[in-house]
């Protein structure tokens, strides 16, 4: 158990039972000056109430003021001491009244506190009376009334504070759920993009298929045909097994026509120089036959870091580079603008889109600030192995 903890269960036995000692300690050690009324005996019990109550501070706080007040009140008239009643009946209310400001709703509270005020003030201004000279310290009462209003505007800024952490956490829950659509929505996006994917390699093969019976006297033909269906197959399974794993949301119509590729980035780069983007496109390594699936995420990741240049790079200049290696293929997206970076459009896109798809096929994504120069860059690595044996 922690200190904060530890001191939360028994703080408040441990103060009760300190000023309960510290004052039986001062009745009986103190005989000579303190004039008693009525015996020790008692009194040793009564003056124990104000200081024992404290243990229900943050329980009851308002029981435990009025049974403080009430004792005291009474305590007044019993004992007689040059400097008044002992100094552990004067802590006690002051923290009796913090903890009423502190643990009620304001009206109960203020009715409570005002009631122990007018009970003390009224004591003390009748004991004044009886006696002829003042025994209570001289404006007693305000100091607890200063006592309440602090813990009042404690309570007030604690609400606060828990007011900002539940706000705090409804945004975090709205940000992951935002986050969770978008995921979501990307990857119907994706499941109905493989799907086209497969509807076409399964139709090549149907059609391949068809023309098998008139290519048995060929038999080259014949094998080349086979070896076209069964190129065709791997990857319905490759890309069909893909879609099975990221489709997430109920089938929407489809879309009608070809998927682009890299084939196409010439036409995608026109258009984002029409809309205003300088884009350099760099090739690296020599072009290979890329898997549908492949070809198609990676157009996408450039099209969508492109889009989101345009948005928000300002005036600026891209450099895309498309670099074929072994098994694998490396895309970098780089801009020099001063634009903050990409992020989620109205298409369900961006980064999350980029990091879906990267993921689908088990490369890896690293979008960021250019250490070298100010921009943007995407990076991202696609394997190109993992076809159906």
């Amino acid at each position: 158990m922690s200190v904060g903890s530890w001191l939360d269960r028994w703080g408040d036995w441990l103060l009760a039972l300190a000023l309960t000692v510290s004052v039986e300690v001062e009745l009986w050690a103190n005989s000579a000056s303190l004039v008693v009324t009525g015996g020790r005996i008692p009194l040793a019990f009564l003056v124990a109430i104000p200081t024992g109550s404290l243990a229900w501070r943050r329980k009851a706080p308002i029981a435990a003021l009025a049974a403080m007040t009430g004792a005291i009140a009474v305590i007044g008239f019993l004992i007689s001491h040059p400097n008044g009643l002992p100094v552990e009946l004067f802590i006690a209310p002051i923290v009796g009244f913090y903890s009423v400001g502190a643990n009620c709703e304001e009206r109960v509270g203020l009715i409570a506190s005002g009631s122990a005020i007018a009970v003390v003030a009224f004591a003390r201004l009748l004991q004044n009376a009886v006696e002829g000279h003042a025994h209570a310290r001289p404006g007693a009462w305000l100091v607890f009334a200063a006592a309440w209003l602090v813990g009042h505007d404690l309570r007030r800024r604690r609400r606060q504070v828990v007011g900002l952490r539940d706000h705090a956490a409804m945004l975090e829950r709205e940000r992951e759920e935002k986050a969770r659509a978008a995921v979501a929505e990307e990857r119907g996006r994706i499941a109905r993009e493989l799907h086209d994917v497969v509807a076409h390699s399964v139709s090549v093969m149907v059609v391949q298929a068809q023309a098998g019976p008139r290519l048995i006297d060929r038999p080259r033909d014949a094998t080349a045909a086979f070896q076209s269906i069964e190129a065709s197959g791997r990857e319905a399974l490759v890309e069909l097994r893909r879609l099975l794993g990221v489709l997430r949301t109920a089938d929407e119509q489809l879309a009608i026509g070809p998927q682009p590729g890299l084939g196409s980035l010439d036409s995608l780069v026109e258009q984002v120089r029409e809309a205003g983007l300088p884009v350099e496109l760099r090739i690296e390594g020599d072009r290979v036959q890329l898997p549908p699936g492949v070809d198609l995420s990676a157009y996408r990741i450039v099209q969508e870091a492109l889009t989101n240049t345009l948005k928000h790079a300002g005036s600026a200049e891209a450099v895309v580079s498309i670099r074929y290696r072994a098994s694998l293929l490396e895309l970098e997206i780089k801009d020099n603008g001063a634009g903050g970076p990409a992020s989620v459009n109205g298409s369900g896109q961006g980064l999350i889109g980029m990091r879906e798809r990267v993921a689908l096929y088990g490369g890896e994504l690293k979008a960021g600030r250019r250490d070298d120069t100010p921009g943007y860059a995407v990076r991202a690595r696609l394997p190109l192995g993992g076809g159906v044996t």
